[in-house]
């Protein structure tokens, strides 16, 4: 049961990834703009729950995955999950340090240059499909960083597309 918990969906369709990066862009912006820095925890939890379980424990990717994305008029388009979940992992260090500097430190003008950061990326991903996580994912495999057998449907996304 806990091994299904803490999973993270292999594929994932690209769609409802970009849909939680609205999200993530509409929640920053807003921590900024109505300088509510108490959203920031909001905005690292999100993250963190997306690492370990994927949709499953967070709100926004439930939102997107169960309520937005199949009322879409778009075919799923699939990507390898190791990548997206490499991603998150970047959005739990940015949305983390915001939320300790704001919260652990006063320190709300740092955090707001750090979520910007976020907002620049998860802006990236929502509207031009350009995932930066991704991106860097790709560039360590290639430095041999990250092993080929963590990520072998990464250059074949047609072996983790479910069965129709």
């Amino acid at each position: 049961m806990l091994k299904k918990l803490f999973a993270f969906p292999n594929p994932v369709n690209e769609i409802s990834a970009r849909i939680v990066a609205s999200g993530v862009v509409v929640m920053a912006l807003l921590t900024i703009i109505l300088d509510q820095p108490w959203m920031t925890a909001v905005i690292a939890y999100g993250f963190i729950a997306r690492v370990l379980t994927g949709p499953t424990l967070s709100p926004l990717g439930q939102l997107a995955t169960r309520v937005i994305t199949p009322r879409l008029p778009f075919e799923p388009q699939y990507c390898a999950g190791p990548p997206k979940r490499f991603a998150q992992g970047i959005g739990v260090a940015f949305s983390l340090t915001a939320a300790i500097l704001a919260l652990g430190f006063d320190q709300t003008t740092a955090a707001y240059w750090v979520l910007g950061g976020l907002i620049f990326a998860a802006s990236l991903e929502a509207y031009l499909g350009i995932c930066l996580g991704c991106k860097a994912f790709s560039l360590l495999m290639k430095a041999g960083l990250i092993p080929e057998e963590v990520c072998e449907r990464c250059n074949n996304i047609s072996l983790a597309a479910p069965s129709a």
